[in-house]
């Protein structure tokens, strides 16, 4: 008889200690169910019916865009590069910190400051085809920018509400020194040249219809103007992916500084070409991106220091202004 309250007693007090020591946290569980990383589409639920042919064919356009309409492209001939989306945007746009699409049918038409107009999600769309590609715009009727357009509405349809964790690329801490293409130089020998060459120049398929690892600069590379052309943006994207088989957004093999460094180096225009621009962009410049390295600036701060830093005096005196300092 006197067993049972001592079974009890021994059940109660091990399941106390049991709780104590979990990592469980009511509260840290909310926490994280507010904050989960952004959906990742299954792409064995894309409907079996028409509409489902052109979110297949759009996603293919993301993935194999220099083989479909590259400068040999077998549907057309849009891009004038071999570089495709997905380079970029990884696994078709829905990679998290990869320059994730998932959410751009829901926010454009948007504002850009870099154009400083309205755009559609097509005229965006063209926008990358004509930059980071080199290329000319597709018609806005055609199947493939319908596609596209298809696709990417498919992928928000897909994307639990709330779970936007993911959607932007990393945040890192500026250093109070200004980014190095030296430095960078050094990192890029250690990490990148066995995919992108000791010329930046990549490795290109069999048959030449496009990149396996694109190239970083030359002719046939991204237009100055482009998102990855800014120090910023290139590290903020290098720190969560790069190099592709070791690091990972929660476990990035590069530090802030040397993510920094290394996209220095590679945007580099006084050691790297790039193909010549039709326009430069951001024309108020109280919109222009911090580091953006063509004046005019708001401000009173070199290109120099607006192309590779230090950026905290830009940031701090833009903030002091009550302005809002873009990357």
């Amino acid at each position: 008889m006197n067993r049972i309250p001592s079974v009890l007693t021994l059940f109660f007090f091990i399941a106390f200690i049991f709780s104590a020591c979990t990592d469980i946290d009511p509260k840290k569980t909310v926490a994280e169910e507010n904050n989960l990383l952004i959906t990742i589409p299954d792409t064995s639920k894309i409907p079996n019916d028409e509409f489902g042919k052109m979110v297949g064919y759009g996603r293919s356009l993301l993935v194999n865009t220099a083989y479909l309409i590259g400068p040999e492209g077998i549907n057309g001939r849009y891009t004038l590069n071999k570089m495709n989306c997905s380079n970029c945007h990884q696994e078709a746009g829905t990679k998290p910190f990869s320059l994730n699409l998932v959410m751009s049918h829901t926010r454009y038409p948007q504002y850009r400051a870099r154009e400083a107009k309205v755009l559609t999600l097509a005229e965006r769309i063209n926008n990358c085809i004509e930059r980071p590609h080199n290329g000319r715009p597709l018609p806005y009727d055609s199947k493939e920018m319908i596609a596209i357009l298809s696709y990417l509405k498919w992928i928000n349809e897909q994307a639990a509400k709330g779970s936007l964790k993911g959607d932007q690329n990393l945040e890192i801490t500026f250093p109070d020194r200004a980014a190095d293409p030296a430095a960078g130089k050094i990192v890029y020998e250690s990490h990148c040249t066995r995919c992108h060459g000791s010329n930046g120049e990549g490795i290109i398929v069999k048959g030449q219809a496009s990149y396996t690892y694109p190239l970083l600069w030359g002719d046939n590379s991204y237009q100055p103007g482009s998102s990855m052309h800014r120090v910023i943006k290139m590290a903020r994207w290098l720190k969560a992916n790069m190099p592709y088989d070791s690091a990972r957004w929660d476990k990035p093999l590069l530090t802030d500084e040397q993510a920094l460094d290394v996209a220095a180096f590679v945007n580099d225009d006084r050691i790297h070409s790039r193909p010549s621009p039709k326009n430069f962009d951001f024309p108020n410049p109280i919109e222009k991106s911090i580091d953006y390295g063509r004046g005019p600036f708001a401000d009173t701060f070199s290109e120099a220091q607006h192309k590779f830093g230090p950026y905290k005096p830009i940031i701090d005196y833009w903030k002091k202004k009550g302005w809002k300092p873009g990357y």
